[in-house]
């Protein structure tokens, strides 16, 4: 675990002693990263914080620019698909739309665009309430999971079903290592 993770971790810890026991789940999952190849470019690290799911990716040989990340309905990554097989944008309101610009948007996998480097490297951390990785109707672990899919190009943020995205250039599926409510000393947490 890097330092910037153990001071998030330390955070949320820090605040799970001033909320009540409900409010923090303390569940992590990981994301392994695949190419077209099928070989790891990379990973996205989810943790619970009493503020909304924190996702952190690292990735490595993409195109420089803009990128739509988005969390599709299903854990499934399957190259020889071209990463189709990970479903559509996870929506838990079948009625509402792709996009933050889109009338009525957004779906609960739309998250905002990150950018890779000239070097094709991406580093990136956001934060979303729109799921989460604990137990009930907001969790992305039901009986078909999700996958977290970076595009070829940035979201547009309203064109359906993807934001006019292009295509899916990398997949992982989101793997639940800290169960919700889970002490420090049972956690069977990976490291990188």
């Amino acid at each position: 675990m890097n330092n910037r993770m153990r001071v998030v971790v330390a955070l949320a810890c820090a605040a799970a002693l001033t909320l009540p026991a409900e409010a923090v789940t303390g569940a992590h999952a990981v994301a392994k990263l695949l190419g077209a190849n099928g070989n790891q470019i990379g990973r996205a690290d989810l943790i619970q914080t009493p503020h909304g799911v924190l996702i952190e990716i690292t990735a490595h040989g993409l195109p420089p620019g803009a990128h739509a990340v988005l969390v599709h309905t299903t854990a499934s990554c399957d190259p020889k698909t071209l990463f189709t097989s990970a479903g559509p944008v996870l929506s838990l309101e079948p009625t509402k739309p792709h996009g933050y610009f889109a009338k009525g948007g957004s779906r609960a996998g739309d998250l905002p665009n990150q950018f890779a480097a000239a070097d094709g490297t991406l580093h990136a951390s956001m934060i979303t309430t729109a799921f989460s990785l604990g137990n009930g109707k907001k969790s992305l672990f039901d009986r078909d999971g999700a996958s977290l899919i970076l595009h070829a190009g940035a979201d547009d943020y309203a064109s359906q079903p993807d934001g006019n995205s292009g295509r899916r250039i990398a997949c992982g599926t989101i793997i639940r290592t800290v169960a919700p409510g889970t002490r420090k000393g049972a956690s069977r947490r990976t490291h990188r």
